[in-house]
């Protein structure tokens, strides 16, 4: 009973610096500390060649991308969940390659081996370039410049893979989202911090200062954003088709905020995981999984 006062009271103390925690907390979701690729494409199996995607046109490092050939009409460029890197999507990329398709492999900027942003603004725009970026590259090498391309996003990673449609000097033939995106932004970042993704130390971790810290980190990321969200029907947003892969038990963007977000549009498709949490649908329910990914891709692929 003591050591719970004891918590409170110093929880109580630190409060007034928990908004200017949580405001640190915002930069660091976006710029999450690197954390190294602990399987290679060779330790599946997969042959790959790695490579350098410059961006905004800069040369030196820009993204680190690992390409696995396979065929060269269908193209799928694979992202990762925020804070992670490409080295968490290997499962997915071994699924794909599998099925024949070429698999273009990618860490976001601040991730993996690809280039370290400083910046705090505008990250929506950021992270949606990334993937624009990758696609163009794909498209600037001949052996797959006629190539139908797919993007498939992760968690938050999903919300700049659906915000790239947007990009209309950019199309892509079809995504894939699992686990988001979401019709709501501050919930999962507040679910984001709530579930650990970020350090919360000490007193600043319980009592009134919690909440508090949450709610700044959750609304200044939003800020931090600055996007327009959700996209308006209308352009590739009518005509691409999109799936959603959404977990059951998923508490970090959960599945009900998917299916809000997909009705808007005419061409998407949400397929809840039973007993699913977040990002875990390919290990939980692999065969369903691996049917719904690629009897999707092969629809929209397709020649």
């Amino acid at each position: 009973m003591a050591t719970g006062f004891l918590a409170k009271a110093a929880s109580a103390v630190t409060l007034p610096v928990a908004p200017l925690y949580g405001a640190f907390l915002s930069y660091m979701i976006f710029h999450p500390p690197r954390r190294p690729h602990h399987k290679t494409p060779a330790d599946l199996g997969l042959t790959s060649t790695d490579g350098n995607v410059p961006l905004n046109g800069r040369q030196g490092r820009g993204l680190h991308v690992w390409l696995i050939p396979g065929d060269a009409e269908r193209v799928v460029v694979l992202g990762h969940g925020l804070g992670l890197s490409k080295s968490a999507s290997l499962a997915h990329a071994r699924l794909l390659s599998e099925a024949g398709y070429t698999v273009a492999m990618f860490d976001h900027r601040n991730h993996g081996k690809s280039v370290a942003d400083r910046a705090g603004w505008g990250m929506s725009d950021r992270h949606t370039d990334d993937v624009v970026a990758v696609v163009r590259h794909m498209r600037s090498m001949d052996e797959y410049a006629a190539a139908r391309i797919a993007i498939y996003g992760f968690s938050i990673s999903t919300f700049p893979s659906f915000y790239m449609l947007k990009r209309e000097d950019c199309p892509v033939d079809a995504v894939v989202f699992d686990s988001g995106p979401a019709l709501e932004l501050a919930p999962l970042f507040r679910n984001f911090v709530a579930a650990g993704g970020v350090p919360i130390p000490g007193p600043l971790g319980a009592g009134p200062s919690r909440p508090v810290v949450e709610s700044v980190a959750s609304s200044a990321a939003v800020a931090m954003l600055r996007v327009q969200w959700p996209p308006p029907l209308g352009g590739a947003y009518e005509r691409t088709p999109m799936l959603f892969l959404a977990g059951e038990r998923d508490t970090m963007i959960p599945a009900s905020g998917v299916r809000a977000l997909a009705e808007r549009y005419p061409l998407a498709e949400v397929h809840t995981l039973p007993d699913t949490e977040h990002l875990q649908g390919i290990k939980t329910q692999p065969e369903t999984y691996a049917e719904t990914v690629l009897a999707f891709l092969e629809r929209t692929l397709k020649d």
